[in-house]
């Protein structure tokens, strides 16, 4: 405990074996001017940071893909949270279909992770490659009303076949992923971190690790791509001047099918590891995530890689606190009261700054 924090009022909140393993009870009492006193629960706060971190890397990883093609095309694509629940739908289909499970060895397991990694990678970047070739390239003169509801429709149509391909009805992760090795508190386990939290109830599982191990590197890697290749250059040139790419000899689809091939890669990376991070999917999942990740591409500025990133953390983290750790302080707050929060900030955020956080990387055309 770091100190008491003041409240004006309200009552005693009690919270126990929250957030996988935090405890949360604090003695309340009020000063001599009835003012309450209440202390701050400093490890139940971390643990939550922990989890928003985590699920906004999941979300940064779709909101690339949205801004990617945005930044473009200037086309909002609707279906790209479905393309993300595909990713895991596959994933799920995948690892049945090899017959490892957590009983087997763990170099086998590991093999399998990355296999099922790049593998729902490519099925997702060619999911949304087609629909892009199928639904969205003979739209491209056509007023921009037309692609977006053609890109509702995509959504409507891959949730149906979701539905035939699981059901209706939410499915159990594949057993693949060990008990023990998904309860690894690296904080209490590893001898660098042993001492410093023997005490700490806090606890950062390996497969927390998993998911920003799994994100950053793809984060990077993009990076790299956009701004240190060919294609890269080609993608920025035409996202700033399509006429003019063009008039340079860019093949502007050919580019277009690559933004659509990377973001759809992302966004299957992210329902593989959504699918073993919450070891649950279902045919709705993509809505939470992909409207959050569009959410989170607003915020930091459409158009604007970095921005999508730091978006998607902050969106991670407001959702986290807000479904946990508020309910601490404010009596029946909870889960609820998410989506207003996570929008009220959005709107605030675009009517002081209507071009997003880090602003718009895309030229006036004159």
């Amino acid at each position: 405990m770091l100190g008491p924090v003041r409240v004006r009022d309200g009552n005693p909140w009690h919270m126990s074996d929250a957030a996988s393993g935090c405890r949360f009870g604090s003695g309340i009492e009020r000063d001599e001017m009835g003012i309450l006193l209440m202390d701050f629960e400093w490890t139940l706060f971390f643990q939550f940071m922990i989890i928003g971190l985590a699920s906004g890397s999941l979300i940064a990883l779709i909101a690339l893909g949205y801004t990617l093609v945005y930044g473009i095309i200037e086309l909002i694509n609707f279906a790209h949270g479905e393309v993300f629940m595909m990713g895991a739908f596959f994933a799920a289909t995948l690892v049945v279909v090899t017959g490892v499970t957590s009983d087997s060895s763990t170099g086998l397991i590991v093999s399998v992770l990355i296999l099922t990694l790049l593998a729902s990678m490519a099925f997702s970047g060619l999911l949304n490659a087609a629909i892009d070739k199928l639904a969205y390239s003979r739209l491209r003169k056509a007023p921009r009303l037309a692609p977006l509801i053609a890109a509702i429709g995509m959504s409507f149509i891959l949730q149906n076949i979701a539905i035939y391909w699981k059901g209706p009805n939410p499915f159990t992760g594949p057993d693949l992923i060990p008990s023990e090795i998904r309860s690894y508190n690296v904080l209490q386990e590893w001898p660098l971190l042993r001492d410093w939290f023997a005490d700490s109830t806090l606890r950062l599982r390996l497969i927390d690790l998993f998911v920003i191990g799994v994100t950053i590197p793809l984060l990077i890697i993009l990076s790299w791509f956009v701004y240190r290749t060919r294609i890269g250059t080609a993608m920025r040139a035409t996202a700033q001047d399509r006429e003019a790419a063009a008039l340079m000899g860019i093949d502007i689809n050919r580019t277009i099918g690559v933004a659509f091939l990377l973001g759809g890669g992302l966004a299957g990376a992210a329902g593989m590891v959504a699918l073993f991070y919450n070891n649950s999917g279902r045919f709705q999942m993509g809505f939470t995530y992909g409207l959050f990740a569009f959410t989170a591409a607003v915020l930091g500025g459409i158009g604007n890689l970095a921005g999508a990133v730091v978006g998607g953390f902050l969106i991670g983290l407001i959702w986290s606190y807000s479904d946990g750790f508020m309910g601490t302080f404010v009596s029946g707050w909870g889960s609820q009261w998410t989506n207003s929060v996570i929008f009220s900030i959005l709107i605030l955020v675009l009517v002081f700054r209507p071009s997003g956080l880090l602003g718009q990387e895309v030229a006036d055309k004159v």
